[in-house]
């Protein structure tokens, strides 16, 4: 079997148990999310996805840091698995979409010039938009679901066009999974 195809494979089935513990607010996810940006990530390479690429190392360093955040309220307040889901404060929405802008930017500006990529402006723009969504997760932000949606729906052409379907239909079950996601963690949030 060929290893893209090796890769896609163990790529979807990591990504939709990520999922389902994102979608329950379970900590686990990111024990997942610590394993799933290895293979993701040589995939990416190996598919010249070089900002999707270069992200994963960033979900390892945010897999750690909300697997710390999750970890300590849940010991601090002994809190059940949707506790702590709140709605994106103004201030923090205005910093994550500047965040957001300056990212797009500067990574399309090093995809553009440095890099044989096909795709820097999409590319680039999928993966200021993670950044910014795996942030608001880290803080239970009810709205991370709607950046997730933006960035699944571009995700699923992007990746259909770069020859790696499988993982485009991931991205196709994630799209539909956000809404989903957003529905549950609003009626949560109200809880």
């Amino acid at each position: 079997m060929e290893l893209k195809l090796i890769l896609q494979i163990a790529g979807v089935a990591l990504g939709l148990l990520y999922l389902w513990l994102e979608y329950r607010a379970d900590i686990r996810l990111w024990l997942v999310g610590l394993i799933m940006p290895v293979v993701h990530g040589t995939l990416y390479y190996k598919s010249g996805l070089y900002a999707d690429c270069a992200m994963q190392c960033y979900y390892i360093a945010a897999g750690l840091y909300g697997l710390t955040v999750w970890s300590r309220r849940k010991a601090a307040a002994g809190e059940e698995p949707g506790a702590g889901i709140g709605r994106t404060p103004l201030r923090a929405a205005v910093a994550a979409a500047a965040l957001y802008a300056v990212l797009h930017a500067a990574l399309y500006f090093v995809l553009s010039r440095l890099t044989d990529s096909t795709v820097p402006f999409w590319d680039s723009m999928t993966t200021a938009l993670c950044i910014v969504a795996y942030w608001m997760l880290s803080r239970k932000y009810v709205e991370q679901w709607l950046v997730w949606l933006a960035v699944d729906a571009i995700t699923t052409g992007l990746y259909i066009y770069k020859g790696i379907p499988l993982t485009a239909g991931l991205y196709a079950i994630y799209s539909a999974l956000a809404v989903a996601g957003y529905m549950r963690w609003r009626a949560m949030c109200r809880q």
